[in-house]
């Protein structure tokens, strides 16, 4: 019996993808020192201080949220799951409808 001495490589625990949305594809290995490294171009232009920058990223994590609770189990979901994914999918609704509200003025909400 021969036994190797040399150490398998583990994979990436983030795996192939966008390290934010999770994005199939190649986008680099993640370098904690570049903020933009093993990200997708879509969150690259998320992460940007621009009306659709903030738009991007509204809706991305709107999307992440929904597909939460759209995989929850209703029928042996704990009460406690259920509360924190109704309110998970509440804050990313009034977001996206922050983004669509009409601005008045400078100090408008």
């Amino acid at each position: 019996m021969i036994v190797s001495t040399q150490a398998t490589p583990s994979p990436s625990p983030l795996g192939p993808g966008c390290a934010l949305c999770a994005a199939p594809g190649v986008f680099g290995p993640h370098d904690p020192a570049d903020p933009h490294s093993g990200l997708c171009p879509a969150c690259i232009t998320a992460g940007k201080p621009t009306r659709e920058g903030l738009e991007s990223a509204v809706v991305i994590v709107a999307g992440q949220t929904l597909a939460g609770a759209e995989s929850l189990q209703l029928a042996t979901a704990t009460p406690e799951e259920l509360a924190y994914h109704l309110g998970a999918v509440k804050r990313s609704l009034r977001s996206v409808l922050q983004l669509l509200a009409p601005t008045e003025g400078k100090h408008a909400r």
